[in-house]
């Protein structure tokens, strides 16, 4: 059952992928269907309770990040914030990816998705179409690898932390 959930949680993200890398536009629907499909894999490992307070701690640095996020591109630099700075599929790919995960294991993968994506943003640039960063696209293709290498190579389970 969960290598099941796996394939289909790596089909929905690869959805996103593709549609932000060609289009800078994921249909909405996908977003809530990587959250259950995640929340489903990260459920399945833990009690209850557990999962509870890992997402809601989750919901918490992630609706944290986005208000920073506001904040600064608003009373700052005095620009729009959603689609002008930071866009909406990039906030709602935010919330799904914190369902997916304990709060430990999300944290690590979080911040080494935005570098990832900012590393792979900065090497591709040059042959991009948009000049924008397919934050969403970049996150769910690191979150394919890991999903990935934690199903090819037995490593440790993410979700025992």
């Amino acid at each position: 059952m969960t290598i099941f959930l796996q394939v289909a949680a790596i089909s929905c993200l690869g959805c996103i992928c593709y549609q932000d890398f060609k289009q800078r536009s994921v249909y909405w629907f996908l977003f809530p269907i990587a959250a259950i499909l995640l929340g489903l894999i990260h459920f399945r490992y833990l009690d209850t309770h557990v999962f509870g307070l890992y997402v809601f701690l989750n919901l918490f640095i992630v609706s944290t990040i986005v208000f920073l996020l506001f904040a600064y591109t608003k009373y700052i630099k005095k620009q729009k914030f959603l689609n002008i700075s930071f866009g909406l599929g990039d906030m709602l790919f935010f919330y799904a990816f914190s369902i997916g995960f304990p709060t430990l294991t999300f944290i690590i993968l979080f911040v080494f998705s935005i570098f990832f994506s900012l590393l792979s943003f900065l090497i591709f640039k040059k042959n991009m179409v948009y000049k924008t960063v397919p934050l969403a696209g970049y996150q769910s293709l690191f979150l394919i690898f890991v999903i990935m290498f934690s199903i090819l190579h037995k490593s440790p389970s993410l979700y025992n932390l």
